[in-house]
């Protein structure tokens, strides 16, 4: 597929009649937002996650395919030249990427695909399809995201400071894109799940009906 083509086949998604919905969710390091994601995708059936290809290095307790599918620099790359990505990014020095092709098979099966990527990928999916629903997450407050960093005993200081900044970079930056669809802020996580699968299931009921609008009669 040419990338004429390529553009002109994937923004017929969002509207067209498979009622599958693109649900992004985005925060800093140490949000809380990969438990809350892992919330919504339990709860609400028909789910699935994204798994993002990466460049980073495979621990121990990486699950190939489950955690992510891991490629070297040169096999990002040419996924990079192909316009195989729906949208990619470079964290740290290393890159994660969504795969198109798996989010769309997905989407013609009705299901709801979610994604978990920053705020530059968010911008990037946005641009593709607008009807995807995008939720970021916040701390309470930036003493309690530090504090959280910190709780990790992951990293060194000078590595937590580093996120930090990034942090505070990524949720101002969040907050003047006009990307997001709602804000969550995590102080109590049960409760941040719960409103987000609240939040969720009304935006698939409502993509769900333009669909049907949509449909030829």
């Amino acid at each position: 597929m040419t990338p004429d083509a390529h553009d002109a086949h994937y923004p017929r998604l969002p509207t067209d009649t498979d009622n599958g919905l693109l649900l992004i969710i985005s925060g800093p390091s140490g949000v809380g937002k990969t438990t809350i994601t892992r919330g919504v995708e339990r709860s609400i059936p028909d789910s699935v996650f994204s798994v993002s290809c990466t460049t980073r290095a495979k621990t121990e307790a990486d699950v190939e395919g489950v955690d992510y599918h891991f490629v070297n620099h040169d096999e990002f790359q040419e996924l990079i030249d192909a316009d195989a990505f729906l949208e990619w990014a470079d964290v740290f020095g290393k890159r994660y990427g969504t795969r198109q092709k798996w989010v769309e098979e997905q989407l013609h099966r009705g299901r709801l695909v979610i994604l978990e990527i920053d705020v530059e990928g968010a911008k990037q999916v946005k641009a593709k399809m607008p009807c995807a629903y995008s939720i970021f997450i916040l701390p309470p407050s930036e003493d309690e995201l530090l504090r959280r960093l910190q709780s990790r005993k992951r990293e060194s200081q000078e590595q937590i400071a580093k996120r930090f900044a990034e942090a505070q970079r990524e949720i101002a930056e969040a907050k003047a894109c006009a990307v997001y669809d709602t804000f969550i802020i995590n102080e109590d996580l049960e409760a941040a799940i719960q409103e987000a699968i609240m939040k969720v299931k009304t935006a698939r009921v409502a993509h769900k009906q333009r669909c049907s609008d949509n449909t030829p009669s």
